[in-house]
């Protein structure tokens, strides 16, 4: 037979105080004396109460879920990133829905005007097709928080990592090796490509600042970014006769993409070609050789977007839109130094 639940009666009557006393603290009231607290508290730690998340939300009109909408989660970054927003939702008591768009305008579209608004109580969002415009005409009024580039021109929190300095940075650390012809694997053509178009200008303000020519042969462009269009960007780079002597690609999936390429054709890595990519995910700590990468602070990204949200999700309108750039940091491995 069940035990009964332990509810906040059960509490107050041992901790000798009101019931709504015990729902002060259980809910964080400032206005509680300290010993009525440590009573409180000492009688929620002895009865091993929980509080009933579902009645409690739905009294303040809300479903305790938020979502978390990425383009790929067969791409580490964002399955790393959902797991590192699920861990941060714990701590608000709250619950994540993750929803994958593939990038598709139509998906993220439906996301952004709140097809699942019943729902969830709010929207962490990283939206790879829609444009700035597209996001400021929004209609919903779900609070969101939106990851990445697309600039919502005020209407949404936004966290971003600086693209152009990071890009920059890599690419710094591969000319201060000597190399002279340094490629970059990563650029796109259409109109949503914000993070390819960021990088490339940090990697060519890079080449600039060394002193080093831009070569249109050098830039290799990708339909997406997964290990096989690393690996043919590679061979097409290779066979183009261009010679590169180290190249930065633009997340660490074409890098590994490109390395498999480069040891197939017998390169030594990195001997010859030396090899940079951006993401930091878990596989390029593993691979032989371990690869130098561009490592976003993905933990704080995800604990700010929670935090910024659960904001939002109380404080509604009266908080004014937020942008915030979070730490990178340049992670130096064998590929470039072994």
């Amino acid at each position: 037979m069940d035990k009964p639940r332990v509810g906040l009666k059960d509490v107050a009557r041992l901790a000798g105080v009101s019931v709504k006393t015990v729902s002060n603290v259980v809910n964080g009231y400032v206005h509680v004396t300290p010993a009525t607290r440590t009573r409180v508290e000492a009688a929620i730690k002895e009865l091993n109460y929980r509080p009933n998340l579902s009645a409690r939300n739905l009294r303040q009109g809300r479903t305790g879920i938020i979502a978390l909408a990425v383009p790929e989660l067969d791409i580490p970054y964002f399955a790393e990133l959902a797991r590192l927003v699920v861990a941060a939702a714990e701590k608000h008591e709250l619950t994540v829905l993750i929803d994958q768009t593939g990038g598709s305008r139509e998906r993220e579209q439906l996301v952004s005007e709140g097809f699942r608004a019943h729902l969830i109580d709010g929207l962490i969002f990283s939206p790879l097709a829609l444009t700035s415009e597209e996001l400021a005409a929004r209609v919903d009024d779900t609070p969101m928080v939106l990851l990445g580039e697309r600039v919502s021109a005020g209407t949404a929190d936004h966290i971003v990592v600086d693209n152009v300095a990071a890009a920059k940075e890599a690419t710094l650390h591969l000319a201060s090796l000597g190399r002279r012809r340094i490629a970059a694997i990563g650029a796109q053509d259409f109109a949503a490509a914000e993070t390819s178009r960021l990088r490339l200008a940090g990697y060519l303000a890079a080449l600039e600042a060394a002193g080093l020519p831009a070569d249109d042969r050098l830039v290799v462009h990708v339909e997406a970014y997964h290990r096989a269009d690393g690996a043919r960007a590679m061979a097409r780079l290779l066979d183009s006769g261009a010679a590169p002597d180290a190249v930065f690609c633009f997340n660490d999936l074409m890098a590994l993409g490109a390395l498999r390429t480069l040891l197939e054709r017998g390169y030594s890595v990195p001997g010859q070609v030396a090899l940079a990519g951006f993401d930091d995910i878990e596989d390029g700590r593993y691979g032989t050789p371990t690869l130098t990468t561009i490592s976003p602070d993905k933990r704080a990204i995800a604990s700010r977007a929670v935090e910024f949200l659960a904001d939002r999700m109380v404080k509604g309108s009266r908080v004014e839109t937020r942008e915030i750039r979070v730490s990178y940091e340049l992670l130096v491995r064998e590929s470039t130094s072994g």
